[in-house]
């Protein structure tokens, strides 16, 4: 009689915990992402601008398909050309080329001179969620990486300083818009 009642109750318990799994649902995903795709299907991103005044001709274009990449690879959503659920613009603001650290010289005869010199890039990027308003976003995003001049001109190590930039910063603006960290 105990065993049946026993039987009973870890039935109905189960059956209970089964009803109300579906109404707690939580969804995970590898990348982070808090995006519903039953609501948000879609992305847009118009061309980046340089108004920066330095950089390659090209960058604006590599950050604009890194970016568009970087979503398609990360998230379930469309890339449409406009009018996306999600949309993204905006433009490079700042480029620039700073010296870190001086390296003192013993001929008191010639100038101390930079030991390292630091490449930044700050972009400006407007986020517009039209499934949820609250989350829209207008924000400059920088990174800066370093390299040394006594053994590498800039114009050799432009384009990896530049793609590792924009990683960095294409991580961060994922995390400030669909992973919500």
């Amino acid at each position: 009689m105990i065993s049946s009642k026993k039987s009973l109750c870890l039935s109905f318990c189960f059956f209970a915990a089964v009803m109300l799994l579906p109404s707690c649902a939580v969804n995970y995903s590898f990348t982070g992402t808090n995006i519903n795709y039953e609501l948000t299907k879609t992305f847009s991103v118009e061309n980046f601008f340089n108004d920066s005044g330095g950089g390659p001709a090209n960058m604006e274009q590599r950050f604009t398909e890194a970016l568009k990449e970087f979503y398609q690879r990360n998230t379930n959503l469309e890339l449409i050309r406009t009018n996306g659920d999600l949309q993204f613009s905006g433009a490079i603001k700042q480029y620039a080329i700073t010296p870190q650290a001086t390296v003192s010289t013993t001929d008191p005869n010639l100038p101390d001179r930079a030991g390292q010199m630091r490449l930044t890039i700050g972009i400006e990027v407007e986020y517009i969620n039209t499934v949820n308003e609250e989350e829209n976003v207008k924000r400059t995003f920088s990174f800066w990486k370093d390299y040394d001049p006594r053994n590498t001109s800039i114009l050799q190590v432009e384009n990896v300083l530049i793609q590792e930039i924009f990683e960095n910063i294409i991580q961060d603006i994922f995390t400030a818009t669909v992973a919500n960290w």
